[in-house]
């Protein structure tokens, strides 16, 4: 199971250093983009880059702070989804799509880190 815990690590932290990469790039004028950006949505994805960046410290460490983090940017993203796909008239498509992105590979990393381990210790007992 640990591998499968490492390889939820390299997602979160790839996951973290692209959103904070890009993001910063966009929010101090270095890229700009042909759509409606939202300040406070870039602001947030490279807040939570570097969330996730430490969360892969602590899903790599194996410490249970890492569950209670990747399950925080799991909703997080889920809710800023929901509310950019439902309750936002300026958002660009390009938005919605990057946060079912970034919400699919927290799923997948809650699986990876949370589900699956707990399904298989379960069965071993």
């Amino acid at each position: 199971m640990k591998i499968l815990k490492k390889i939820a690590a390299i997602l979160a932290l790839f996951i973290g250093v692209m959103s904070v990469f890009a993001g910063s790039k966009v929010l101090l004028g270095m890229d700009s983009k042909d759509y409606n950006v939202l300040t406070w949505l870039v602001s947030y994805n490279v807040i939570f880059g570097l969330i996730s960046i430490i969360t892969s410290y602590f899903i790599w460490k194996n410490s249970s702070k890492g569950n209670y983090l990747i399950l925080f940017i799991l909703i997080m993203h889920f809710m800023v989804f929901m509310y950019l796909k439902f309750f936002s008239d300026t958002v660009a498509i390009e938005s919605i799509k990057a946060m079912i992105f970034r919400t699919s590979i927290w799923l997948l990393i809650t699986l990876l880190s949370i589900i699956i381990p707990k399904y298989f210790n379960r069965q071993q007992q």
